[in-house]
């Protein structure tokens, strides 16, 4: 496996090497070595009778789902050359929020993850994609296909845990930097695409004094390159083209992406770090089975409810266990696929997470503002 490979159930390692347990909210949740093995294979199932029925109906729905997201861009783009008046300048940034929502969520982030490799057309194809963000999109395939999916919720390998700026788990060492917590959370919601850009920088090691850096220099160039290209677009490009109503183009652009920026936050921060979700140590995941591994991304996850265009506008990752059991299927498969997660769950005596996005999102500021404060001795 390269750095760029999107991680799938199969790659996790190793023969079975007992039970599972964990503590959560208090309960102590836990499996026999063959109730882990029978788990790991009815999730198998599951997705072993998805890739088998892939077919025209996916290749239809990313298509439309592309069209649309060309159509809003489109649209809002020229109604912002009239932004002088305020309803067309409101509907503008409106549309040109959702465009950038649906190339970030719903199709740059699942192509990417290689769900739509299987088509063979070369404007999906996972590693050829470029997105609307200004990260990298091949810095992002090694710090979210790899090293995320593949460590998720492993406090010291998952930089996601964090995103290197926040202290999100009381493993985390605190130190008085992370007094700052909230106000490092509120920056990195309204900067989003520029956090993500800066992910593989590994900030926190350049701090620790672990590397320097020279040692990102071509890290860096990329990064450089991708935020250059996209200020130029959307800021000086567009707005050019707008003639005298430059300003309203500008400042339409500036609200669609933090638009953008604020919903993906709320969205990615919901489905990983809410009340209940868990996180493990680099000792207890060592030498991993497939049931193993997908015990942990089912408690390193957590669901979001809501309608079917809410899914839509999320990428579909308010399915976020489900995304991280199957990070490679189609997301818009996973509303399908989580009642017979849940069934599994219910079998097993497993916990489900989810909950609409205003009691989640709730419960992740309560705990940004916990962690900020210094843990009482023991």
């Amino acid at each position: 496996m390269t750095d760029t490979d999107v991680t799938a159930p199969e790659a996790s390692p190793a023969p079975a090497t007992g039970g599972v347990s964990k503590t959560v909210n208090g309960t102590v949740i836990s499996l026999t070595p063959e109730q882990v093995e029978a788990f790991g294979r009815d999730l198998d199932a599951i997705r072993e009778r998805v890739i088998a029925d892939l077919g025209e109906r996916d290749l239809t729905y990313i298509r439309r789902v592309i069209k649309a997201q060309r159509g809003f861009e489109a649209g809002g783009r020229a109604l912002l050359w009239a932004g002088v008046l305020p309803p067309a300048w409101i509907a503008g940034t409106a549309m040109l929020a959702v465009s950038k929502i649906l190339d970030n969520m719903e199709i740059g982030h699942n192509v990417m993850h290689g769900q739509y490799d299987w088509t063979g057309d070369p404007a999906l194809a996972s590693r050829d994609f470029e997105w609307d963000s200004a990260c990298p999109s091949d810095q992002w395939r090694h710090s979210h296909n790899y090293m995320h999916h593949t460590y998720t919720n492993i406090v010291g390998m998952d930089r996601d845990v964090g995103y290197g700026i926040l202290r999100m788990s009381e493993d985390q060492k605190w130190v008085p930097y992370y007094r700052g917590n909230a106000v490092y959370a509120f920056l990195l919601m309204v900067l989003f695409q520029y956090g993500v850009a800066l992910h593989e920088l590994e900030t926190e090691r350049i701090r620790a004094g672990e590397i320097s850096i020279a040692d990102k220099r071509e890290i860096l160039a990329g990064i450089w390159k991708k935020v250059g290209r996209q200020t130029l677009k959307d800021y000086v490009a567009f707005p050019l083209l707008s003639g005298p109503f430059a300003p309203f183009t500008f400042a339409g652009n500036m609200t669609a992406n933090l638009i953008r920026n604020v919903w993906s936050y709320a969205i990615i921060f919901c489905g990983h770090f809410p009340e209940g979700v868990q996180e493990f140590s680099i000792e207890e995941t060592q030498n991993e089975s497939r049931g193993q591994w997908y015990f942990r991304q089912l408690l390193g996850s957590a669901n979001l409810t809501g309608g079917k265009l809410f899914h839509v506008m999320s990428g579909n990752l308010s399915f976020q266990i489900e995304h991280h059991l199957f990070p490679d299927i189609p997301a818009h498969r996973h509303a399908e696929l989580a009642p017979q997660v849940q069934e599994i769950c219910e079998r097993y005596g497993l916990p489900y997470n989810k909950g609409p996005l205003p009691k989640q999102f709730a419960t992740v500021v309560r705990k940004i503002v916990k962690l900020a404060r210094k843990p009482l001795p023991a």
